[in-house]
């Protein structure tokens, strides 16, 4: 097992009614910012519930922060809440609503000119706003952790930071918040879920067979949980599973002491930026490509991976592996999430464009062994095609 170092301040409240609690988590007097999305939550209770919470509190609304939280609305957030003085922000929604405002937590305070830089120069965060959430999309993990992905518009890029500094101080989650949700979100969450876990287990042993034990737990639960909550969004229990297995899967605990991955994600953030497809179907489209061009140095993970997930134990490594594969494959369509850049319109010249960005950033050394370069990236999205 490698050296580590684990930090997670993040306090959870889980479960029905946990919304009610806002009233002693939000310090008393605090002038608060609350974001949030398109508006849902002004259908499905949630924002009665909060409101109620926090009777007497100063609040000032800010809402539509985009699935893809934009630079440019945020910029707009942070200009409110300087403007209304604001000193506590609350994050109501799912995992862009709390990737956009821990950007905006940092940029409110950014002494350094213009926030963005925050993530294109990667620039330290040295102060932040605090903050809060009530979730309601279980998904990114980022409830549970300090990493946020932010995109600008203007220039077509998805660019990521994180601090110390952008952890909740804490984060609600009430599974009942998920009743409502579109099926489409659903999917997305449990293949986004699913995807963070591998991505932390499936690169080489280094002799940490708890973490090993742990992710494979999500993976199993996911598994067994994911179709039924598209059968019946409405069952507590099951709701109740996957929201607490998307929190569990990045925030840290199954990635301490082992190599981790994320070349997955930081190609299909280029999907995202250019085409604007879910974070999640992109993860689809790229995984199981990566998977394949990769099979020999993530040989021993992902025979242990099949054989322990998906009870794969017969027929040649080989052939173990590519059934292991197509096990994820089939297991993300039977969520309805399509897994080729067809399926999404996305031809070759996407694949060209995606790899002259890589070639301009300097791109390079993606995986867990440093060994996915610009090239392989093409190859890999040739593949997916």
């Amino acid at each position: 097992m490698n050296n580590f170092t684990f930090y997670n301040p993040v306090k959870i409240l889980f479960g029905k009614g946990q919304i009610a609690a806002l009233a002693t988590e939000v310090p008393a007097n605090a002038s608060v910012l609350m974001a949030y999305g398109g508006g849902s939550i002004k259908k499905n209770g949630v924002y009665e519930q909060v409101m109620a919470a926090l009777k007497g509190y100063e609040v000032v609304e800010f809402g539509g922060i985009e699935a893809n939280p934009r630079y440019e609305t945020l910029m707009r957030a942070v200009d409110l809440a300087k403007q209304e003085q604001v000193d506590y922000i609350l994050a109501v929604g799912g995992g862009s609503v709390i990737d956009g405002v821990k950007f905006i937590a940092a940029a409110i305070p950014f002494e350094g000119g213009d926030p963005w830089k925050i993530c294109s120069e990667k620039v330290p965060v040295t102060k932040a706003i605090p903050f809060g959430a009530v979730l309601t999309l279980p998904a990114t993990g980022s409830e549970m952790n300090s990493g946020s992905v932010i995109t600008r518009e203007e220039t077509r890029q998805k660019l990521s930071f994180g601090s110390p500094l952008t952890f909740p101080k804490f984060s609600i989650l009430d599974p009942e918040t998920t009743f409502s949700l579109p099926l489409r979100q659903l999917s997305n969450g449990v293949v986004d879920a699913f995807t963070h876990v591998l991505e932390q287990y499936l690169t080489y042993p280094v002799n940490a067979p708890l973490q090993d034990r742990l992710a494979e737990s999500i993976l199993i639960t996911l598994k067994e949980e994911g179709p039924k909550a598209l059968q019946n969004p409405t069952d507590y229990d099951t709701a109740a599973n996957i929201m607490w297995c998307a929190t569990m899967a990045l925030n840290g605990v199954i990635r301490v002491g082992v190599p981790t991955d994320w070349a997955t994600h930081m190609i299909g953030h280029e999907l995202t930026a250019l085409h604007g497809i879910d974070h999640a179907r992109t993860l689809a489209i790229v995984l199981p490509s990566l998977l394949r061009y990769k099979r020999d140095t993530k040989r021993e993970k992902l025979l242990q991976y099949g054989e322990r997930v998906w009870g794969i134990r017969q027929g040649s490594e080989d052939e173990r592996i590519e059934a292991t594969v197509q096990a994820t494959v089939d297991f993300f369509e039977s969520l309805g999430i399509r897994t080729r850049l067809k399926d999404y319109e996305v031809d070759k010249s996407t694949i060209q464009q995606i790899v002259k960005r890589f070639e301009e950033r300097g791109v390079k050394n993606l995986g867990e062994r440093a060994d996915i370069q610009v090239p392989d990236v093409e190859q890999i999205l040739t593949m997916s095609l």
